[in-house]
């Protein structure tokens, strides 16, 4: 009669309260609901543009190309400083990135049309002398850069 009312007593604490393990069964009783593992979700986040201020450096040789540029970026929302020279001439375009915004990097190589391979890290290599409060860089080269018509002049901002 006792073992009867401890079987009894464990099926009935079973239904009420699952487990969430698997256990092995006592004999005589029936196996306990297992509830199936939780798994978290996992959220990535990107800073919308207007939060991740964009440096643009013309290393072109173009005048005004940094300016085209810049302009650009700010009507798609872009958090733009002022476009300044770079130190040296490029031959292809670059988006540096500052750590933790190489998805903001990527979001502005792809709208200036520019390969995945044009984002970069930003190190003190890039052809600027310092990126203030910028999170990210352009360096426009003669692949961004097309010259107005009639120009010659090589003032590069």
């Amino acid at each position: 009669m006792l073992a009867a009312f401890v079987v009894t007593t464990v099926l009935v604490l079973g239904v009420i309260h699952p487990t969430t393990s698997t256990s092995g069964t006592a004999v005589g009783s029936s196996p306990t609901t297992t509830a199936p593992p939780v798994h978290p979700t996992t959220t990535t986040t990107t800073a919308p543009p207007s939060h991740v201020p964009v440096l643009v450096a013309n290393a072109s040789g173009v005048s005004g190309a940094a300016g085209v540029v810049t302009t650009e970026l700010q009507t798609a929302g872009w958090t733009v400083l002022p476009p300044v020279n770079a130190s040296a001439r490029v031959t292809t375009s670059n988006v540096y990135y500052v750590a933790g915004q190489q998805k903001a990097a990527q979001s502005v190589a792809t709208s200036l049309h520019l390969p995945a391979t044009a984002v970069v890290p930003y190190t003190t290599s890039a052809p600027v002398s310092s990126i203030s409060t910028a999170e990210v860089l352009v360096v426009v080269g003669p692949d961004l850069a097309s010259p107005p018509a009639g120009s010659t002049t090589s003032t590069v901002n």
